[in-house]
This record gives structure tokens, C-alpha cells and sequence, in this order.
């Protein structure tokens, strides 16, 4: 373990960074809150939100200015994470999976060219961006995938099925990884971009799912779907290892998230233990619920410093295996935690949906499982260590 890292981390916000907060902070308040409730009962996946958010730089985050892009580093892109999921975990996942899965895989790993021609859309939120990896037998093994790219000519022939796609019916492009050779070969496969008015591509099932209701989760339906060589990201094969390497920087996603999901129910929780009086005194004054609430804010603020050590190693240009997975997986588990905890401060209130925590509660479980499972973290975790 090289110590040496660990405190070399400078935690003082930057004025840029307190701006982007506020900013944040502000559109939420005006454009998410009111709408939490409703977009979370129907299910409905607000897209013109999502172009108000690109006009923001939102939805760009990290892509260079010349690209269409807000041209900003990882701390920046946790604080937008934070921000939108202290009101809206589902909006947060949206923002999250767009920047740093279809957008940053394209800005990662396509040549000049291709990130001319899609990444202007996509950082100005213009276009909706999907990412497909999984599949319906294939969740953790993404080795042992059964959709296929074919070779024909200067086209390549893609027929199978994705599952568990966020925007998958929405999107207007999806980067897919597909097997172009045999099966259980890590170098067996190939990543394309998909643009969604190609007749060959179709959404399918929409998830009915227990939380982040209103960020959109689909089948996407490849159908004899021909996509032209200059849609290839990379060289053939090497889809699997961009992959990894883009989820990587997904995790930095989902940890942000669940710090963002963990602080909006535990601010919820405090606030209405101070207020919320039984037996004469507010209940935060009962040992019970103040040392639930410390508990609270002390795996907050631990999970918080993972995530930005994370960020700070991906800004640098580090590797960030070990760490991503370890915010990822501690982030995760405490965001559950924390959720379930606020709930039980508002006891039987708690349940209902007349406050915020039972919706924080349900969309935290998600978190433990999305981009790589907590025990494919654990996994991660153990390879690397195992190899100092």
C-alpha cells in the first residue's frame, strides 16, 4: 500500500468548483424538486430536461471545450453528481451514465473524426447518449456475451440483444460491445457506435423497476443491424479491455452518486430530527437518534474522501482501478445504510411518500448493484491488492 498517496489529496474547493456547486444547487431547486414525485410515479424520463442541463455543460462535463464540451476535471463532475442526486437520484444516474459511459467511451477511445462528428451532440445534450454491455445471461460475465458483429464488406452485421440499458429507448446513439470472436475471449470483442435512426436497431422491454424510476432502463434489440467500419471504436477486439477501462471511470460515477443519494437522506433525516418532538424534546436530543445520526455523517464523509482520492488519480492521469472499486463498493453500501437509517429516524413517516427518505431508500439499493456489482468490487479490490 503506498501510504504516501493517501494525504496527498487538497481538499479546498476551488472558486470555479463553489460556482458549479451553486449552479447545480440552483437548477435543481428550480427544474428537479417540483417534479420529483411525478417523474419517479410514471415512470417518465424527462428528456427536455436533460437538453436544459446541456445547455449548462452538464452533460459534458469532462469533454475538452473544442469538442462542445464544458472542458472540467473529475472534482467537478463529482460535485454535478452530488448535487442532482441530493434531489434526484434517478435524474443523478441519468446525468452519470450519459457522461461518463457513451460520452466518455467515445472520448476515450474514438479517433479525431469520430469525436467531431458525435461529441458536440452529445456534450451539449443535443443528443441523449446510451452505453451497452450486459445482456439477459450476462450480467458480472460479460465475457460470455451472445451478440454478434458480423463482417460484410466495409459493414459489420450486428444481431442480439442488450438489457438493463439506461436510455435505451430515448438515446439517440449507443456505444455497444459485441463478440466478434469466440466466446469467453476477452479479446473476442468490438465496440461500435450505434446511431438510433439505424432501421436495424429497436428498443425493447421497459424495466418496471423498484427505484430510479425516472431514469429510462430498456432492452435495446439488434436486428441484422449493419453498421459501417468507420463506427468501430478502436481496433477490433479490443472492446472488452475499453470497457474495463471505461468503467474505471464509471465507478467514480456510482460512488459520487451514492455520496449524493447518502448526504440528501441523511440532510432529510437531521432536519426532522430536530424538529420532530416526542416525549417533550426534539428526538435528535435522544441519544439513540443523535448517535445514529453521527454514524451517519461519519461513513458520509468516508466515502466522500474515496471518491475524491479516486477523481484525484483520474485527473492525474493514474491508474484508478483499485481505487474506483473501493469508492464504488464502500460509497454504495453506505448510501444504503445511510438511506435505511433515515428512514427508521422518521419512523412510520418514513414509509410513506409524503417525504423524501422512502424514495432515497429505494433508489439507493441500485446503487450496490449497477456497474459492476459490490462483489465484483470486492473482486476488483483483491486482484489489485494481491499484485503489490
Amino acid at each position: 500500500m503506498q501510504v504516501a498517496d493517501t494525504f496527498s489529496l487538497d481538499l479546498n474547493p476551488t472558486e470555479n468548483q463553489i460556482m458549479i456547486r451553486d449552479m447545480v444547487r440552483d437548477f435543481a431547486e428550480k427544474h428537479i424538486r417540483p417534479n420529483v414525485m411525478k417523474w419517479d410515479e410514471s415512470q417518465e424520463f424527462p428528456v427536455d430536461l436533460f437538453h436544459e442541463m446541456g445547455k449548462l455543460g452538464l452533460m459534458g462535463v469532462l469533454v475538452p471545450e473544442e469538442y462542445g464540451g464544458a472542458g472540467l476535471g473529475y472534482f467537478e463532475y463529482y460535485t454535478v453528481i452530488t448535487e442532482v442526486a441530493k434531489v434526484c437520484s434517478s435524474i443523478g444516474l441519468s446525468v452519470a451514465a450519459h457522461n461518463s459511459l457513451c460520452t466518455g467511451h467515445i472520448l476515450q477511445f474514438g479517433d479525431e473524426e469520430q469525436k467531431k462528428k458525435w461529441l458536440p451532440k452529445l456534450a451539449t445534450g443535443e443528443w441523449i447518449g446510451a452505453w451497452g454491455l450486459t445482456e439477459p445471461n450476462t450480467g458480472s460475465d460479460a465475457g460470455n456475451m451472445k451478440t454478434t458483429a458480423v463482417k460484410d464488406g466495409d459493414h459489420w452485421v450486428l444481431n442480439g440483444t442488450k438489457c438493463w440499458i439506461t436510455h435505451g429507448k430515448s438515446s439517440n446513439i449507443m456505444v455497444v460491445i459485441v463478440r466478434t470472436g469466440e466466446v469467453g475471449d476477452s479479446r473476442g470483442m468490438t465496440t461500435f457506435v450505434v446511431e438510433k435512426d439505424n432501421p436495424g436497431v429497436r428498443a425493447g422491454k421497459k424495466e418496471n423497476k423498484l427505484g430510479m424510476r425516472a431514469s429510462e432502463t430498456t432492452e435495446v434489440i439488434f436486428d441484422n443491424c449493419r453498421v459501417h467500419e468507420s463506427c468501430m471504436l478502436g481496433n477490433e477486439g479490443e472492446g472488452f479491455i475499453q470497457a474495463m477501462k471505461v468503467l474505471d471511470g464509471g465507478r467514480i460515477s456510482i460512488a459520487a452518486l451514492s455520496v449524493g443519494i447518502a448526504m440528501g437522506a441523511y440532510d432529510a433525516a437531521r432536519k426532522y430530527a430536530k424538529e420532530r418532538e416526542q416525549f417533550g424534546q426534539a428526538i435528535a436530543k435522544f441519544q439513540a437518534i443523535s448517535f445514529k445520526l453521527a454514524d451517519m455523517a461519519l461513513k458520509i464523509e468516508a466515502a466522500e474522501l474515496l471518491t475524491l482520492q479516486a477523481a484525484d488519480l483520474k485527473n492525474k492521469g493514474q491508474k484508478v482501478t483499485k481505487k474506483s472499486a473501493m469508492a464504488k463498493y464502500y460509497a454504495s453500501e453506505i448510501c444504503v445504510e445511510v438511506a435505511t437509517d433515515a428512514v427508521q429516524i422518521f419512523g412510520g413517516y418514513g414509509y410513506t411518500k409524503d417525504f423524501p427518505v422512502e424514495k432515497f431508500y429505494r433508489d439507493s439499493k441500485l446503487c450496490t448493484i449497477g456497474e459492476g456489482t459490490s462483489e465484483i468490487q470486492k473482486l476488483v479490490i483483491a486482484r489489485e491488492i494481491l499484485k503489490e
